[in-house]
Order: C-alpha cells, then structure tokens, then sequence
C-alpha cells in the first residue's frame, strides 16, 4: 500500500475550498500545466538541484547527500525559494502518511466541517486519498477533493466510497483543452457527469480570460452535458486576476469584464443550472 504523498502545504483552517470551514491540503505534483496557475510551485517534484539553497535567508536550506533538506523550524516562509526555482516545484514539501496529515489538523479538527485535498492534482496519490478519505471520515468530518478531471472516478469505487463530493475544474472545451492545460483530456465532461448522477459533484469551476480560450462554448458544453444529471452542480465562473500569479506564460492574459462574466451566466441560466461568478 503506498499511502504515502508528497504534500507541498497544509491549511488548517480556510472557507475557499468547500463549504463550510475546512482543513486544506495540497499535494505536489500535477500533470496539467495551466499559464493561470495560482499554485505553480505545485506542478512538478523537486529534483534536488539545490538553486533555491542560496536564497534563502533563513538558512532553512541545505543540501545532504545529494538532497535538498529543509528545516521546518526555523523557515520564515518567505517563499524566496519558490520565487527562485525555474522548474514549478518546491523544497519544503514532504512526503507524508495520512496520520501524519491529521496530526497536523488535530487541534482544529474539533470545529472544522472537514478537509478537502487540492493540489497539484490530488487524485495522482489515490492510495493515500483512499487512506485519508476513510480516516476523515471515521472521525466524522467530509471528505473533498479539488481536482482537474483526470482521473476515472468510476473505476475506483473505494475511492468513490471516501469522498463526499468532488470539485471539478474544467478548464476549457474538449477541443481547446489541450492548448489551455497541455494536455487533452477528452473524458472529463463523461466523468463530471458520472459524478454528478452519483450526487457527488457539488462544484464546477472554469477560470475564465477571454482569448485563452473561447469560453461561451466552454461554458454551454458542460452545461449542456450536466443539465442532464440527477443532480445538476453550481457553476462557479471564476474571473482570471493577475495577483499571485507568477508564469512568465500569464503575462499574455486578460481579465474578463463584468459583461463577459454576466453572458456566461446567463448561459448557465439557460440551461438551469445556477452560477456563481467568483
């Protein structure tokens, strides 16, 4: 059993990730490679090169027997070793065992809802996802996750058992997939719907920057597809802001108008499904 992941932070207590109060973990390590990316320090594992040693005021970084070794204790996490890697990854994540996970959330686990995994790409660990799931849950809390539609939920009903929902980005039409993420990804939509029927896909979310894609026909394709499901989830068409961002790829990225953000509403109204514009 491989129940071990490579956790680049843990949140003990955030209101962005699901309903409700809830414990945030992110994993490291993903197989899209968005120019939006919020969390770009999330997308590959560290390859020990040792470029971000000599940045760090701290001295948290050293290199021992070919790895790069960070000293938790004593790291102002001012994120200068982050900044400085070229290669979308991070020294300080960690690979940990789901009761090593709820070690660090015991002292809010008393008055959080529950914990939602994110990422990265947190279904690329679905072992440790299966074991944390079921230690969540056991303890009376929800169990989420935040997850590009990559992985085949309906081939893995242990996993499917664990999880109380999952939230779904879709990051572009079947056809413009490839150009937005890097990659193509022709079942998400099957998946989202399989979901959806199961009641377990509370969520969609598309960012959405006009000329990255053409995001009207984004938008009426899933809604199309999801209006269908037994359980129809909320639309949450999130505007691309530049803040946080760090990829020299953004910097050809738009902010959407109110009014562009208003017409894919109303495409979601058409379909009756309810929209949220974040």
């Amino acid at each position: 059993m491989n129940s071990i992941a490579p956790i680049n932070r843990i949140l003990k207590s955030g209101f962005v990730d699901g309903p409700g109060n809830r414990g945030v973990v992110f994993v490291q390590g993903c197989n899209f490679d968005c120019p939006y990316c919020h969390n770009p320090e999330t997308i590959s594992l560290c390859d020990d090169c040792g470029v971000c040693v000599s940045v760090c005021p701290a001295g948290a970084l050293s290199v021992c027997d070919g790895r790069v070794a960070w000293k938790q204790e004593i790291c102002s996490l001012c994120d200068a070793c982050i900044k400085r890697c070229s290669k979308n990854s991070s020294p300080r994540a960690r690979r940990m065992r789901p009761s090593q996970v709820l070690d660090v959330l015991a002292d809010t686990l008393v008055y959080i809802r529950g914990i939602t995994v994110s990422g990265g790409e947190c279904t690329l660990y679905p072992e440790f996802l299966r074991a944390l799931g079921a230690e969540v849950r056991a303890r009376g809390r929800t169990f989420l996750l935040d997850s590009n539609g990559s992985y085949d939920f309906a081939a893995d009903s242990a996993l499917l058992e664990v999880v109380d929902g999952v939230m779904l980005d879709i990051k572009a039409s079947a056809r413009e997939h490839p150009a937005v993420s890097g990659r193509a990804a022709p079942h998400v939509l099957d998946r989202a719907a399989f979901l959806a029927e199961r009641g377990k896909l509370p969520e969609v979310r598309t960012v959405v920057s006009p000329g990255l894609f053409d995001a009207a026909v984004a938008v009426e394709e899933v809604c199309r597809r999801l209006a269908k499901a037994a359980s129809p989830p909320r639309y949450k068409l999130i505007r691309y802001r530049p803040i946080g961002v760090r990829r020299a790829a953004a910097a050809r990225l738009r902010e959407p108008d109110e009014a562009h953000m208003r017409a894919l509403a109303e495409i979601c109204d058409a379909f009756g499904i309810q929209s949220v514009i974040a």
